[in-house]
């Protein structure tokens, strides 16, 4: 593959976002680069029963999160299910470094939204990443 694309790891992602423009923003955005979004989300047992049922690349997902559970416990089953999970918030938890492959902060562009998935795609891939600003991947754990 000299000059052609390299195949992606992520192709399905969860979205788990509490604000309903900003689901619907990176719903599109997610689609349109490609992406097949397998289900928007704003409760953490609704993303547990989508896990259940449907295979999974990557989690996007917000700390904080509708109902009483939050984007945290979200990560901690996800890890456990060797989902990776790309906080999307304002505000990551000091652990974030244990529970998600990087943190994508909020406020951010359509531009950095797309850089950061083809970030964290080459990153999950064991390749060089280009983080945008705005981005930080976080050392591999084991998942």
């Amino acid at each position: 593959m000299l000059f052609g694309k390299r195949k992606r790891i992520v192709n399905r992602i969860l979205i788990v976002e509490d604000e309903p423009l900003t689901a619907f923003d990176n719903e599109n955005l997610i689609s349109d680069e490609g992406y097949e979004v397998v289900a928007t989300l704003d409760r953490f047992r609704d993303a547990i029963r989508i896990l259940d049922k449907e295979r999974v690349d990557l989690i996007l997902c917000d700390v904080r999160l509708t109902g009483e559970r939050s984007g945290v416990d979200l990560a901690k089953e996800a890890h456990t299910r060797g989902i990776p999970v790309l906080f999307v918030t304002g505000a990551p938890p000091d652990n974030a470094h244990e529970l998600v492959v990087g943190v994508l902060m909020k406020p951010y562009s359509h531009g950095t939204m797309r850089s950061a998935l083809k970030a964290v795609d080459s990153y999950l891939a064991g390749k060089k990443a280009r983080p945008p600003r705005g981005l930080t991947l976080y050392p591999k754990a084991e998942v």
